[in-house]
């Protein structure tokens, strides 16, 4: 379990192609601290720590993972937005987030406003998940708030601290992003679909 507070930007430092699976290596601050079959969020998909080597570590990703998320995509030099599993006991500063990405979304649209910005994320509305406005979600492992919540598309505001302490400043329109949706969402939209 994650909350969507991002603690370090990590950098890609190699990328291994394994059969259908990747092999990612990423070089972090927090990387002492790690342990051999450690959960570490990397853009919001939870993935095992495999082995460590002093500041890097290696994660794999399989078919299934790269074939729902944006892993794929990734180039060595990349930096991603890296969070470990929250400790019993902490605050919940962001939202309950697990780190299973429900689909990808395309950013379609980035405003300045005066100090902060909007993001709009355009997904595809095939796969039923849903927004509400000043609902949680979880945009490339980052906790945020939903405004102008549409039926496929959605804007998120950043402050200028989540800007320059995530990958958002990456962003260009095109960018592909990970999303996950409400957990609690989730589970309403599926009992109401059951119904």
């Amino acid at each position: 379990m994650f909350t969507g507070i991002i603690e370090d930007l990590g950098k890609v430092i190699k990328i291994q192609k394994d059969k259908e699976n990747l092999d990612i290596m990423v070089q972090s601050s927090f990387t002492s601290e790690l342990k051999i079959d450690q959960s570490v969020a990397h853009n919001g998909v939870c993935l095992t720590v495999v082995s460590i080597n002093g500041d890097q570590y290696v994660v794999t990703a399989i078919k299934e993972t790269l074939d729902k998320t944006n892993l794929n995509n990734l180039k060595e030099g990349a930096i991603v937005n890296l969070e470990r599993g929250m400790k019993l006991g902490d605050r919940l500063d962001g939202h309950i987030v697990q780190g299973h990405v429900d689909q990808t979304a395309v950013c379609k649209e980035i405003k300045e406003a005066d100090g902060s910005w909007y993001f709009t994320f355009e997904y595809d509305p095939s796969l039923h998940n849903v927004t509400i406005e000043k609902g949680s979600i979880t945009v490339n492992g980052v906790s945020l708030t939903v405004v102008n919540s549409k039926k496929n598309e959605f804007s998120v505001a950043i402050i200028p601290y989540t800007y320059e302490h995530t990958n958002f400043n990456t962003f260009e329109v095109g960018t592909v992003i990970n999303l996950e949706f409400d957990v609690i969402g989730k589970y309403v939209k599926r009992i109401t679909e059951l119904g």
